[in-house]
């Protein structure tokens, strides 16, 4: 069954889509965690960056370069932001379908709340 990430890499489901092109799609997120939430999403399907294999590297090295990209594109490259990639389940990963969160416009504070 395909993903939502599926469905709208397709067209199959609409998006507030900021950035395409053969290899990636890039959208704002339904639930922002920040004033910049972009989801950066493979246009083919990896459902875990567990499932990476070595001739996916330049795909994802794509994936850094055009999170720089909208980065400056957004307006945020010169504050700061962040990029987050969550895998499984203790990993935060709600979509199983690779994808790199890059989020910015505010302070983010702490990485990981420490308990």
């Amino acid at each position: 069954m395909a993903t939502i990430f599926e469905k709208i890499v397709n067209g199959d489901l609409s998006a507030d889509i900021v950035y395409r092109d053969e290899q990636v799609t890039a959208f704002r997120d339904i639930r922002p965690a920040a004033p910049t939430h972009v989801l950066i999403v493979p246009n083919r399907s990896i459902p875990t960056l567990n499932d990476v294999q070595p001739e996916d590297e330049p795909l994802l090295g794509h994936m850094l370069y055009v999170a720089k990209q909208l980065a400056q594109q957004e307006g945020i490259d010169d504050d700061g932001y962040r990029l987050i990639i969550n895998c499984n389940q203790h990993g935060g990963q709600e979509v199983f379908h690779l994808h790199l969160h890059l989020l910015g416009g505010r302070s983010l504070g702490p990485m990981v709340m420490r308990k």
